[in-house]
């Protein structure tokens, strides 16, 4: 086989090799896809490269196939530098586009969410049985305990305490990513196990809120649950678009076997999963941290609002331009 030939048969894998460089090096490629690539690619031109000069193939060609090994070795230097540059990937561009291309998901899971919560408040005016039906006496007496009427904060008060607010978080963490798990796990009864946890998540913060504002202190709770509430909200319904996902692989498997049919929808779920768990961490640092001390009701609800405001800023703009995840 002479230059020619050799040139002629490898130029596709060739010009397919120097097209994923440019993307990666530009940084608009599907990172984890080509990297995981990379080095099956740069061992394919190593060899090309002693082919080339072991059979005297011509300095312009092995000098070729030499900057493409360069090039290639940077390239799986940079895919191995650092966990925090995956993350900060996977966060910058990977969950955005995950929460876009299920966004249906996302709507129907909200959906499940609000409209119990909502039925819920509205119910409490016309009779308050609905709401003890889902709080229980030991619930609404919980309430009254931390948001009745009076000059009293049990919350910023027990907050005075050394080390509480990192307790708190500690608990936090533990409960709501324990109840992410519930939302997630749910996703194994086709689904619907999801889309009930929401639902009585939905009853149960709707009930609570409705109490409040009709029988207790609503600046109280609203200063409180006002700067963590949309990344908990949020990081739950994004938990329920993970079990939701996982519960389709089952319930539609289309051509493949059901097995692979949900390999294929945890696989679609993962950044769900682990997206559901940063928003919910944090939330409990938001909780832990800020919301149960003593600053101005105005200022609480101004971070409220720009939480809101970031997260569907987040997931509307954040990984446009970037080759899909």
């Amino acid at each position: 086989m002479n230059a020619n030939q050799f040139k002629a048969k490898n130029a596709e894998k060739w010009q397919r090799y120097d097209a994923s460089m440019q993307s990666l090096e530009k940084g608009k490629a599907d990172y984890q896809t080509d990297v995981a690539e990379i080095p099956k690619m740069v061992r394919e031109r190593c060899v090309e490269l002693a082919m080339a000069r072991h059979r005297m193939y011509g300095e312009t060609m092995c000098e070729y196939l030499n900057q493409q090994v360069i090039r290639g070795h940077k390239m799986v230097a940079r895919s191995s530098s650092s966990f925090l540059e995956t993350m900060v990937h996977f966060l910058a561009v990977g969950f955005p586009q995950a929460i876009r291309r299920e966004w249906k998901l996302f709507v129907l899971c909200w959906v499940f969410f609000l409209i119990p919560a909502i039925g819920m408040w509205v119910s409490i005016y016309y009779d308050l049985d609905w709401v003890r039906s889902i709080l229980g006496s030991d619930g609404m007496a919980g309430m009254d305990e931390m948001y009745g009427k009076g000059d009293d904060n049990v919350v910023e008060n027990f907050r005075g305490e050394a080390g509480a607010d990192f307790m708190m978080f500690s608990h936090y963490i533990h409960n709501n990513i324990g109840i992410d798990f519930q939302i997630i796990a749910g996703g194994a009864l086709a689904g619907v196990g999801s889309l009930f946890i929401l639902l009585m998540n939905g009853l149960g913060i709707g009930g609570s809120m409705a109490y409040v504002i009709e029988y207790g202190d609503p600046v109280k709770f609203f200063t409180f649950v006002s700067g963590h509430a949309s990344y908990e909200l949020t990081g739950m319904v994004v938990a329920g678009m993970a079990g939701m996902r996982i519960g389709l692989g089952i319930l539609n498997p289309g051509r493949m076997t059901r097995s692979r049919a949900l390999l294929e929808s945890g696989k679609r779920g993962l950044p769900l999963i682990f997206g559901a768990f940063f928003l919910t961490f944090i939330a409990a640092c938001v909780e832990g941290f800020w919301s149960a001390h003593d600053f101005a009701p105005n200022l609480k609800y101004g971070v409220g609002f720009a939480g809101w405001i970031a997260i569907a800023g987040y997931f509307i703009f954040a990984g446009r331009g970037q080759r899909e995840a």
